[in-house]
């Protein structure tokens, strides 16, 4: 059979025999009824747990818009339309509305990607800015001890409206929700003080209620306020079949369960073999964001095979603490030990693929040089045919093969 993958903004082809081929996790079959615009207008319309945005706004009010940044597949500019159209029916002023970029510990945007985020037409409507670690307000403590400092401008707000897309999320359960705001336009310290429970077995993909980092995330709402979510779960084509709206644990929890319905595969037996991609631009953009269709792997690879990553990483690997653990490492295990003794953000992905590592062999297919992605203890290649023919060279010409054309959205359940 002839397969054709998303890498960067283009395809990688490769074949496997029939004999071979386990399975190919796809999206579930569901019921969708609205598609894009029309299913957004159709949850501003009936919101869940709040009553209507356009009730709860009011002339004169500083409203922040917090929505993501370039490196998650959030369609902004589809989203906001309807919203600005719900806002000005209850006489907002644009000129007192910011859409603000999560950033996180990401990189800050172009201009030209802030127009490409949320449309020309949004773009000149209202103010669209990144949000600044280094210009945060200190909010208090939460219970895990995790500093509240958030981005001024979205601390002085009088309203917040979060956006986000709902997909698994490899600690924090899934994302969206109050994640928009944690880490969302938090500080680097902050964040890194959240993500240290990602090494308890509760803060896995998934999970929700008893996920030390999820509620810890929703504690943060104690101090930061937010007044109204916009969630929505996307195809595999990135389309919009599904929106939540209003509050930002009641939408957020419908969210999440008609993810689980359309992502949550069951697989009939762990494979020898899996190949699993981010789908393309943006999301394999670097390591850093590939490493999520890495993660969800593991979970349909027995002990002892092959994860084939296909992922183009024109960035490489992404973010500087990411990279500085992955190449000073001395091996993979250094990397697991090392984040249990002294946990530091970016750190903490590099321990997430040694987490991988340690239950299968990485192979990558990147635009990343050969020698580099030695040095991360993975095997380099350029082209998926010569990858698979490696991986049966070392499992056998039996081996049984997993296809995970959406790593990062697609949890793999075993029966």
């Amino acid at each position: 059979m002839n397969f054709k993958y998303g890498f960067g903004k283009g395809y990688k082809e490769f074949q496997i025999d029939d004999k071979n081929l386990l399975a190919e996790l796809r999206q579930n079959e569901v019921k969708v009824e609205l598609t894009g615009a029309d299913e957004v207008n159709r949850a501003l319309s009936n919101p869940i747990g709040t009553g209507r945005l356009s009730q709860i706004v009011k002339p004169g009010e500083k409203i922040v818009i917090i929505t993501s940044d370039i490196t998650r597949p959030m369609p902004s500019k589809v989203v906001l339309p309807p919203l600005l159209e719900e806002l000005a029916a209850a006489n907002i002023n644009f000129e007192d509305v910011t859409v603000v970029f999560a950033l996180g510990s990401h990189r800050k945007h172009t201009e030209d990607e802030k127009k490409y985020l949320v449309g020309e037409e949004v773009y000149n409507k209202v103010k669209c800015i990144d949000s600044d670690p280094s210009d945060c307000i200190s909010m208090g403590v939460t219970t895990r001890g995790t500093p509240v400092e958030i981005f001024s401008v979205v601390a002085k707000a009088d309203r917040r409206i979060c956006l986000g897309n709902i997909e698994f999320h490899y600690f924090a359960g899934y994302s969206g929700g109050a994640k928009a705001i944690m880490p969302g336009v938090s500080t680097r310290a902050a964040i890194q003080a959240n993500h240290k429970a990602m090494v308890k077995d509760a803060a896995r993909a998934g999970a929700l209620d008893d996920n030390p980092v999820r509620t810890d995330i929703e504690e943060v709402v104690k101090f930061v306020p937010i007044d109204f979510i916009v969630n929505v779960v996307l195809d595999e084509k990135k389309n919009i079949i599904k929106a939540v709206a209003g509050h930002h644990v009641h939408a957020h929890r419908e969210g999440c369960k008609f993810l689980d319905s359309l992502y949550k595969v069951e697989i009939p037996q762990k494979a020898d073999i899996v190949i699993t991609t981010p789908g393309g631009y943006p999301k394999d953009i670097n390591l850093y964001q590939a490493q999520k269709a890495l993660d969800n792997s593991k979970h349909a690879v027995r002990d002892g095979g092959i994860v084939i990553l296909l992922a183009a990483c024109t960035e490489g690997l992404g973010e500087e603490v990411f990279e500085r653990w992955m190449t000073n490492a001395k091996s993979m295990d250094s990397m697991i030990e090392d984040i249990q003794k002294n946990f530091e953000l970016g750190g903490h992905k590099a321990a997430a693929i040694a987490l991988v590592n340690k239950k299968a062999k990485i192979f990558v297919v990147s635009d990343m040089e050969k020698e580099f992605v030695k040095k991360l203890f993975m095997e380099p290649f350029d082209d998926m045919n010569e990858a698979l023919k490696k991986a049966f060279e070392e499992l056998g010409g039996d081996a049984k093969v997993l296809l995970m054309p959406y790593g990062g959205s697609t949890l793999p359940v075993s029966k």
